[in-house]
């Protein structure tokens, strides 16, 4: 028995160095598997977005695609939904000329080491699908593929439509993330405590 205790040390020792290297491959599944193209800057993020938007079944405002300055905290925050852009390495912005348009995309590479899906869980959350100022998205979607992070929220319709054109060319994307925003109730008319005189 007790040449048998070195043994069970050693295998134990060998589960939990296994048990600790999955855990920490764990803490960055990104769902590093993805069919998008290697991107090392803006412009080839833009062009990956480019692909995605021909790649997409459903008409699309017509938008206008900018670099977002990761250094405004008060522009990440209104675009991306976060607190600031310190784990982003880059990221742009596509939404339509025309501000009353409720549309608007994103897309972000993070930094080595950042879990991007957990980037894009932040986003999800954070993000104003009211920002505009007469109109709201009314769904959202957000995922990962690899180190890019992509949310796009619009009408249901449309944001379905590009969701869908981009899981298509990565074939490979982390959790997935939705959200539908409900309208508004408008006040009641009878609750009103203001009482317009009759006419003597």
């Amino acid at each position: 028995m007790k040449k048998m205790i070195p043994f069970i040390i050693i295998a134990i020792l060998i589960v939990a160095i296994i048990v600790i290297f999955v855990v920490m491959n764990g803490k960055g599944a990104t769902n590093n598997k993805t069919n998008l193209p290697q991107v090392s800057n803006v412009a080839e993020l833009t062009d990956v977005l480019n692909k995605i938007y021909e790649g997409t079944k459903v008409g699309v405002y017509n938008v206008e695609t900018r670099e977002i300055d990761l250094t405004d905290d008060t522009s990440v925050k209104s675009y991306t939904g976060l607190k600031n852009g310190e784990q982003l390495e880059y990221a742009i912005v596509s939404e339509p000329l025309i501000n009353a348009q409720a549309y608007s995309l994103v897309m972000a590479k993070v930094k080595n080491g950042v879990n991007a899906n957990e980037i894009a869980k932040e986003m999800s959350e954070g993000i104003d699908t009211r920002k505009w100022i007469c109109v709201s998205a009314e769904k959202l979607y957000a995922t990962n593929s690899g180190d890019i992070v992509f949310l796009i929220m619009t009408n249901e319709e449309m944001a379905k439509g590009v969701y869908d054109s981009f899981k298509e060319l990565a074939k490979n994307v982390g959790k997935e993330y939705e959200k539908t925003t409900e309208e508004e109730a408008l006040p009641d008319d009878t609750e009103s405590d203001i009482v317009i005189p009759m006419p003597q």
